[in-house]
């Protein structure tokens, strides 16, 4: 099928208009077996999931080489999305439930997809690795997220803005309260870059390490 949506917003290559194509299929038959996404939900899964994701890639252009972390991947958002949209980034994504990390392991096979790692497991678990930036959707408070990934992060910079967390949240006044003064931050609501209702109570949060 022909994903307007996905064409309407990003500037695809006809290969990654075929894998995502694909990526749609290949979700589309686990959900069926897997409640990787609400079942009721999967009609909407363009928008609310691959596009929802994407949002990131409209926030920063994740250069070559460089290495991002997906916590709490789940069935593999933002992540999976995101590497398709820069296949020479690095993408590790980790996630607890092992069954998730069993399908997106399977769809990085059958998509042959050289730039994810997925694996099972915590972040506090990750001990030989560092990132330029920890990407989630949905995952926890900021102020976990920052706890988790304190000793995660590169601090070395290769990109236009410095490395942190990209997180893609809901309602953000929470959220903000649990930053302190002293954390540089930036916030986007997605009908900035997307004009469906759907994003217009959707934001993204970005905090510098």
């Amino acid at each position: 099928m022909e994903l307007v949506l996905l064409n309407k917003y990003f500037d695809l290559t006809d290969l990654q208009k075929n894998q995502f194509n694909k990526l749609f299929d290949l979700y589309t038959m686990w959900n069926q077996k897997i409640n990787l996404i609400s079942r009721k939900d999967i009609e909407n899964l363009e928008e609310r999931h691959f596009l929802h994701s994407m949002a990131i890639a409209k926030f920063i252009k994740f250069k070559e080489g460089a290495e991002v972390l997906d916590l709490g991947c789940g069935g593999g958002f933002p992540g999976l999305m995101l590497a398709l949209l820069f296949p020479k980034t690095q993408f590790y994504l980790i996630d607890a439930r092992n069954k998730k990390i069993m399908v997106v392991n399977d769809i990085v096979d059958q998509m042959n997809l050289n730039n994810v790692k997925a694996v099972h497991g915590r972040a506090e678990e990750i001990k030989d690795k560092k990132f330029d930036f920890v990407v989630t959707r949905a995952v926890a408070k900021i102020d976990q997220l920052k706890s988790w990934t304190s000793k995660l992060i590169k601090p070395k910079e290769i990109h236009s803005i410095p490395n942190g967390i990209i997180a893609l949240k809901g309602n953000l006044d929470l959220e903000k309260k649990l930053l302190s003064k002293s954390d540089y931050h930036e916030s986007v609501n997605l009908s900035m870059f997307f004009k469906e209702d759907f994003f217009k109570e959707k934001h993204l949060l970005y905090v510098q390490h």
